[in-house]
C-alpha cells in the first residue's frame, strides 16, 4: 500500500505540473487513481529532473540507479521513489516499461533526433505508449489486444505534445519533427532553430502529424472499451483532452511557433462529461475489428513484455536492462568525452 503522506505528496505534484493528466484522473476510481498518481509522479521527477538541470547525462544516470533501487526493493527515501516501489510490488509492474520511459530520457539528454516518423513513433513509445501500458497494468489488464491500443493512445498524445511544443523547443535547441520531413521541405535545420518563424512548411508538417494523431486516438478507442467500467471515463477524457489540443493548434492555422495551446476549464468539463457518456454506450457497442489489430511495430516489445506470463521466481521480468544499460553507457562515455575536450580547452587558454 502506498503510504497517504507519501500519496499527498504525489498528487500534489501532479496538480501543478499536470493539469490534463490531474482533470482526467477524477473520473478513475480510487483503486486505479491512486497508483496512477504515484506513477505519473514519479514520471513527471523523472521528467523534471532531466530538464530542468544542465548536467542531463548525470541526471539520467542518476535516475537509472533509482529505478535499480526501486526494483530491490530498497527505493530511496524520497515521495515519490517510496510510492512507486509500492506500485512496482502491488501491480507486479513489468521493469521494461519504466526502463522504456528512462531510454526515452536518455535519448532527450543525448540530444538524439529523428529521421523518420517511425523514429518519432520509437521515441514516443519510450516516453509516453510505456506510460499507457503500465495504466493498464494498473487497471488489472493485460489482454495484448488492450495493451496494443493503449500504445495507440500512448502514442498519439505524445505527437499532440510534439505538434503543441515546436517552438518551444526549437527555443530549447530541441527538435521531435522526422528530419526526413525538413530536407523533403527545403528547410534547414539549422537555420530554423536559430530563429524559430511559423513559416508554411513547419506549419504544414504540425498539421500532418495531427493528422496521424488523430488516426491513432480514433484507433485507441475500441481499447477503451476492454477496460473495466469504472476506469473508461478517466480514459475517454485523457484522450478526448489531448486530442482537444490539436484542434486548438488547428484553430491557430497550425502555428505552435508563436502561441502554445491550451484548452479552458470549460472545454474539459464538457470532455468528461462527454467521456462519461461514451463510457455508457461503449458496453452496449459490439467490439471493433479494430482491436484485434496488431500494435505500431516501435510499441510491440512493450506489448510483449506486459501481456506474457509472468515467470516464476521473477515476478517483475529482467526488462531490457542490457540495452537501456548500453544506452546510458554511451551517454556517460558522451559526456566524459566533452568534459576532457573542456578541459583541455582550458589548459590551451591557460597557455
Amino acid at each position: 500500500m502506498i503510504d497517504p503522506a507519501d500519496l499527498a505528496h504525489c498528487e500534489a505534484s501532479i496538480r501543478t505540473g499536470s493539469y490534463s493528466f490531474h482533470a482526467a484522473s477524477r473520473l478513475l476510481p480510487d483503486r486505479v487513481r491512486n497508483p496512477a498518481l504515484a506513477l505519473y509522479a514519479f514520471c513527471r521527477m523523472t521528467d523534471d529532473s532531466v530538464d530542468l538541470t544542465q548536467d542531463k547525462a548525470a541526471a539520467v544516470l542518476t535516475l537509472g540507479e533509482r529505478l535499480e533501487l526501486i526494483y530491490r526493493g530498497t527505493p530511496r527515501n524520497a515521495p515519490a521513489d517510496r510510492a512507486f516501489a509500492a506500485v512496482v510490488e502491488e501491480f507486479q509492474m513489468p521493469r521494461t516499461l519504466p526502463e522504456a520511459l528512462l531510454e526515452g530520457m536518455a535519448w532527450d539528454a543525448m540530444g538524439k533526433r529523428y529521421a523518420t516518423l517511425s523514429d518519432v513513433y520509437a521515441y514516443s513509445a519510450r516516453v509516453a505508449a510505456a506510460v499507457g501500458v503500465m495504466m493498464t497494468v494498473l487497471m488489472r489488464v493485460r489482454c495484448p489486444h488492450a495493451l496494443a491500443r493503449a500504445c495507440d493512445l500512448g502514442v498519439a498524445m505524445q505527437l499532440s505534445n510534439i505538434s503543441r511544443d515546436v517552438g518551444e523547443d526549437a527555443r530549447e535547441g530541441r527538435f521531435y519533427l522526422p528530419t526526413d520531413w525538413m530536407d523533403e521541405f527545403g528547410v534547414d535545420l539549422d537555420a530554423f532553430l536559430a530563429d524559430p518563424q511559423p513559416i508554411k512548411p513547419i506549419r504544414r508538417m504540425v498539421k500532418h502529424l495531427l493528422s496521424d494523431a488523430t488516426r491513432l486516438y480514433f484507433r485507441s478507442e475500441p481499447g477503451v472499451a476492454e477496460l473495466p467500467f469504472a476506469c473508461r471515463p478517466g480514459i475517454y477524457a485523457a484522450r478526448h483532452i489531448y486530442c482537444g489540443i490539436g484542434r486548438e493548434i488547428a484553430r491557430a492555422d497550425y502555428d505552435s511557433i508563436t502561441r502554445r495551446a491550451f484548452t479552458s476549464k470549460g472545454q474539459k468539463i464538457g470532455w468528461l462529461i462527454l467521456s462519461s457518456m461514451q463510457a455508457v454506450a461503449a458496453s452496449a457497442m459490439p467490439r471493433s475489428a479494430v482491436l484485434y489489430g496488431k500494435p505500431l511495430p516501435e510499441c510491440a516489445y512493450l506489448v510483449e513484455a506486459a501481456a506474457d506470463r509472468l515467470p516464476s521466481g521473477n515476478p517483475w521480468g529482467e526488462g531490457r536492462a542490457g540495452e537501456v544499460i548500453a544506452v546510458l553507457a554511451q551517454l556517460k562515455a558522451r559526456e566524459a568525452a566533452r568534459h576532457r575536450a573542456a578541459l583541455a580547452e582550458d589548459r590551451k587558454r591557460a597557455i
